[in-house]
């Protein structure tokens, strides 16, 4: 990354692109969990529009660097856009690295696998998701990626709801790379 690059500055244009598209939204909302929010983020409308895509993997594309990752991916289906834009960036920067993503099960039919893309035994893994709120998703993706035989670096994501799956990362020794967070009293402010 050039000296130019200020990752507070990307965080911050994600957020404010956040609210542009009504992505991110402030009010009174039951969360599938059945708990009420004060917030509700939708993590698909930002990873599938272009200008969210592309900041998104620019932040990610950074703590690919810092952790040393030789892959990228998480659980279907928060990962899949944003493993598509860091394979295009990775591209474009010349960077050698490979996107995957993880089904919450393996398939029953062709190959049968749980894991798509061209993870290899021995890479050094970093994986992501939108949002991590308790976690179960994107630890089951990452007890799939181990299972593999490789390696889990770090966790990315752009919200951390601080419910539980941050302290469970901390748990396994892994770090959390967040761009925002939310604050005990539903506020979401910027983590970088």
């Amino acid at each position: 990354m050039s000296e130019s690059f200020d990752l507070r500055a990307i965080a911050q244009r994600l957020y404010d692109r956040a609210v542009e598209l009504d992505s991110l939204k402030f009010g009174e909302f039951v969360l599938s969990s059945g708990q009420t929010s004060t917030y509700y983020f939708d993590g698909r409308m930002l990873s599938t529009d272009p200008e969210g895509a592309d900041l998104i993997s620019k932040a990610f594309s950074y703590a690919l660097d810092e952790y040393g990752a030789d892959a990228f991916g998480g659980p279907t289906v928060a990962a899949v856009p944003i493993v598509g834009a860091l394979a295009v960036r990775s591209q474009l920067d010349g960077k050698n690295r490979t996107g995957f993503f993880v089904r919450p099960e393996k398939k029953e039919h062709g190959a049968g696998k749980q894991i798509e893309g061209n993870l290899q035994p021995g890479m050094k893994v970093v994986a992501f998701d939108d949002t991590i709120s308790t976690g179960g998703s994107l630890l089951n993706a990452l007890d799939a990626v181990e299972e593999f035989g490789c390696e889990v670096v770090a966790v990315l994501c752009v919200l951390d709801r601080h419910q539980g799956g941050g302290d469970e990362l901390e748990r396994r020794g892994i770090p959390l790379f967040k761009l925002w967070e939310s604050t005990p009293e539903g506020e979401v402010t910027l983590a970088v």
